[in-house]
């Protein structure tokens, strides 16, 4: 069976389904091909299950610290059955909400596995097979997570993030390995729960693409809130018996030491999915692991684009759905922005919060850029402190000669909501001079950001 289509999207994650539905509007015939569950890793198994997660923890952390607020709560707990129901029911209402946008806007939805088969043809492997005719592809297929041969993942005692994600009980002992956003979260989750939690980091400070002064103080943080910080520390093996786990580590010094844990949950990056896609009967390109494309997302096969995951870091579900807009709009001939890379913000869901976007103080300083460093500390805030949420602080990095905003680096309550400020201000390309003149709402954290920018000038009101 052969149908035509204006646009055939291999995967429905939040660069896929994004993208279909911008074509739609668009008035093309557009079809979308999934194998699995739309909204993919990141509703179903990443960004939205995870931050359910860490709502219950930040919650069952407050209950068993409100003392400091004048109130009590007897014999708080947990039951771990009904935390992972909870965080399945909100992934299964964001997919039926797009299940739901597919019928809306006309999108036909194929479920299988899509291959390329060259000149615009794409072959759908499912319970029925389909031949589909596009004059566009867009290849949408995301990423999973890699694996290192150290690290035997088997689903019982060395975990992926999906096996993190519906642990059968709470582990008593728990490694981390890797230090990245999703390796710092689940050790966030499981330390607030009661887990004894220790982070592995082969390189010298956790969360490196962090600015290296919100690293240092989430480091001091999270070991404050009872978690075991190895850096410069390498997974060499791990041995599993019935109840537990033994992992060999060479550690800071060299030494190789061997220590039990309950559960061992490995996150050390992920893996672009490109394999058995027909890419080798096209003309486009892989490079270090991700597709080659240009600012509009087109590979070297001509009406082929790819978005997402495999198309480049950061890999971030926000970024692939700006990119499906990007790519369709291009197809369209509307002549859409390419992506400013340095525009696009990262957030990290941690006790206290970390978000990020631009060039942080040593990228820039290495890019050559005239400098000037602003922080406020949100121990200086009052809205901070009425929340009991001091730990942080904003820090805005801006070029002496322009004015410009070269980035933005943020730890404390709320930063991930905040950093949407900073975003928009860069889109505008705004200097210090809208920034100092905006009118920041009081009492509210974000006040933070003002100060962080009068700083640079020694205007800060409040320190």
């Amino acid at each position: 069976m052969q149908e035509q289509f204006d646009v055939v999207i291999i995967g429905g994650g939040p660069g896929g389904y994004v993208a279909a539905i911008r074509a739609a509007q668009l008035k093309m015939k557009v079809a979308l091909i999934e194998k699995e569950h739309l909204g993919g890793i990141c509703l179903n198994w990443g960004c939205i299950p995870t931050k359910a997660l860490l709502k219950v923890s930040e919650m069952y952390h407050a209950m068993k610290h409100c003392d400091v607020f004048g109130l009590s709560v007897k014999d708080a707990s947990f039951d771990m059955k009904k935390v992972v129901e909870y965080s399945r029911s909100v992934s299964e209402k964001l997919q039926s909400g797009v299940t739901s946008l597919m019928k809306k806007n006309g999108v036909t939805v194929f479920r299988g596995f899509g291959r390329l088969m060259g000149s615009g043809k794409v072959a759908i492997d499912g319970e029925k097979a389909y031949v589909l005719a596009a004059k566009n592809i867009i290849l949408a297929t995301g990423a999973r997570p890699r694996e290192i041969t150290a690290l035997n993942i088997d689903g019982k005692n060395v975990w992926n993030y999906k096996h993190a994600l519906m642990p059968g009980a709470l582990p008593k002992k728990l490694l981390v390995v890797g230090s990245g956003a999703i390796g710092v979260e689940f050790a966030s989750f499981y330390s607030a729960m009661g887990s004894d939690v220790t982070i592995c980091e082969v390189g010298g400070r956790i969360m490196s693409n962090e600015d290296e002064e919100v690293s240092a103080l989430a480091h001091k943080c999270f070991e404050r809130r009872g978690i075991k910080i190895l850096t410069k520390t390498e997974v060499l093996g791990t041995t599993s018996s019935s109840s537990m786990v033994e992992v060999k580590i060479r550690n800071s010094d060299g030494d190789v030491i061997k220590e039990k844990f309950d559960k061992v949950i490995s996150a050390v990056g992920i893996v672009a999915n490109l394999e058995n896609i027909g890419l080798e009967k096209t003309k486009a390109k892989v490079e270090k692991g991700v597709m080659k494309v240009d600012k509009y997302l087109r590979t070297d096969e001509p009406n082929l684009y790819a978005i997402g995951d495999v198309a480049a870091a950061p890999w971030l579900a926000h970024k692939a759905s700006h990119e499906g807009v990007v790519a369709v709009e291009h197809m369209a001939g509307l002549k859409p922005h390419p992506i400013n890379q340095l525009n696009i913000p990262a957030c990290t869901y941690t006790m206290p919060q970390i978000a990020s976007i631009g060039l942080t103080e040593a990228k820039a300083k290495e890019q050559g850029h005239a400098i000037k460093i602003g922080k406020f500390p949100l121990y200086a805030n009052g809205k901070a402190i009425a929340i009991h949420e001091t730990d942080g602080f904003i820090k805005t990095v801006m070029d002496t000669k322009t004015g410009e905003l070269l980035g933005a680096h943020m730890i404390g309550a709320e930063v991930t909501e905040m950093i949407q400020g900073l975003a928009i201000a860069k889109t505008l390309e705004a200097t210090e001079a809208e920034l100092i003149h905006t009118i920041f709402p009081h009492p509210t954290v974000s006040e933070s950001i003002h100060e962080s920018v009068l700083d640079v000038f020694n205007r800060a009101i409040h320190i």
